[in-house]
């Protein structure tokens, strides 16, 4: 558990409102599902905020148009799951000092955002916090460690043909539920503070999709917040909406994850020192894109 004497790592900047920024593209009928579980997973007053990639359904205006407290923002044309995210923070006001980041097909748990939150006050020094996902009715291994290279390489290697490998199980962490620090959460549904958000300029907008929450990770450990893992806060990702309507999709997600993976090791091996292990990674990422693999993180 943290040191209270530590404290925050940096002074209040904002209030203590709360708001919840949702990235859509076309979310259909599960958009439904995930406001109304919201409304049971906290007792606090919350904003939504819809950062709209372009959809064609009507969905999101819909709910815009239902309910006071959501927003839409257009953003109109489809830049990806970080940079939407970050245009709908840069939007809210100073009042809103917590910021729930989340895929539309989530639903919540009931009180499983007030769980976020009292653990945030647990934690002053957490800049995110995930719930436990369960994804199919499993535990998805939200929050792992980050992606050194010998705990990548294992993952990549033996992930596929020997699922329980050591680097596999250490990287995911599984087994391990328990409220405790992580490498970095998914980005499918993170309460942020956003103190710690603004002092790592949020996502890079050069990841359209993949990686984006790795790296965020990775960076708020760096600058000197905690990413912590809240089990106690549970939610259900009915998944892959977006990316599961037509097979050119799907095949472009999987060129974006490897594109994306190399970007994050790339950018943690700079220099002409570590070009010879950037060739290496690009070459072996673009044999796995093409052998249909997206397990390599």
């Amino acid at each position: 558990m943290p040191d209270p004497a530590n404290g925050p790592v940096s002074g209040p900047a904002y209030g203590p409102g709360l708001a919840v920024v949702a990235v859509t593209y076309s979310p259909g009928e599960s958009l439904a599902e995930f406001l109304t579980s919201l409304e049971k997973a906290t007792s606090r007053p919350y904003r939504v905020v819809l950062a709209d990639n372009g959809s064609v359904d009507g969905v999101p205006e819909a709910a815009a148009a239902a309910d006071e407290r959501v927003e839409l923002l257009r953003i109109g044309e489809n830049v990806g799951y970080g940079a939407a995210a970050n245009r709908a923070v840069a939007g809210l006001p100073a009042e809103v000092g917590w910021v729930l980041v989340a895929n539309p097909d989530i639903a919540f748990g009931p009180g499983s955002l007030d769980a976020l939150l009292d653990a945030g006050e647990r934690w002053p020094r957490a800049g995110a916090l995930g719930p436990l996902i369960r994804t199919g009715g499993e535990v998805y291994p939200s929050a792992r460690l980050q992606p050194s290279l010998g705990r990548g390489v294992g993952h990549a290697l033996f992930a596929a043909v020997w699922p329980a490998n050591p680097w596999t199980r250490a990287y995911r962490q599984d087994g391990a539920v328990a409220e405790r620090t992580a490498g970095w959460l998914s980005g499918s549904c993170v309460l942020l503070r956003r103190e710690a958000w603004d002092s790592v300029d949020g996502f890079d907008p050069r990841y359209f999709m993949y990686f984006e929450d790795v790296d965020l990770g990775d960076r708020l450990g760096r600058a000197g917040w905690l990413n912590v893992y809240v089990p106690d806060a549970e939610v259900v990702h009915t998944g892959g909406h977006a990316t599961e309507r037509d097979a050119p999709t799907s095949s472009r997600m999987l060129a974006e994850h490897h594109r994306s993976a190399y970007r994050f090791l790339a950018d943690r091996y700079p220099g002409k020192r570590w070009a010879p292990l950037r060739l290496g990674l690009r070459v072996g990422l673009r044999v796995r894109a093409r052998t249909g693999a997206r397990s390599a993180f």
